[in-house]
């Protein structure tokens, strides 16, 4: 049965391309920090592994609802992870790095999430596609975020105590 919602199939096609790339950023993003979670030792594990734990917990969450936004746009959402990693922007961890580079890599895969759902949003936009672009809004403030308490995690905090001033110095 034809799709008749006011958006157009070159625009709906285009639509859910750029959906695929954010689920694909957003399910490597999942996988990586799940793996941190499991794997996160040191200093800061407890603080570590719980936040992980809700960032991981909350991208399963948003995984279907990307997913089922392609479905509604009469589109197949990818589903595997050959097609993740060719989709993605984001690079797998193979190894276990130290508690430090999981945060860097963690604050480096929230802002490629940000800057995929943000270039999903100018084609959604484009297209009149509310409902789209609501659900990239969301997800765009999800993710600046988590970036910005995964980096302050990393700030020196002699240097952050500082006026702002003086750090520019």
């Amino acid at each position: 049965m034809a799709i008749d919602i006011g958006i157009g199939d070159k625009d709906r096609a285009r639509i859910a391309e750029s959906l695929s790339r954010m689920l694909a950023d957003s399910y490597i993003l999942y996988l990586k920090t799940h793996n941190f979670h499991w794997n996160v030792t040191g200093p800061m594990f407890n603080t570590l592994h719980i936040m992980f734990m809700q960032q991981y917990t909350e991208l399963w969450n948003a995984l279907d609802l990307i997913a089922e936004r392609i479905r509604a746009l009469g589109h197949p959402a990818p589903g595997s992870y050959k097609r993740y990693v060719e989709l993605s922007s984001i690079k797998e961890e193979e190894g276990v790095p130290s508690a430090h580079d999981m945060i860097r890599q963690l604050v480096a895969g929230q802002e490629a999430v940000t800057r995929t759902a943000r270039a999903a949003f100018k084609v959604a936009d484009a297209a009149d596609d509310q409902p789209t672009a609501d659900l990239l809004t969301q997800r765009m403030e999800v993710h600046e975020k988590n970036a910005w308490m995964l980096r302050s995690l990393l700030e020196d905090g002699a240097a952050a105590a500082k006026p702002a001033k003086a750090r520019r110095n």
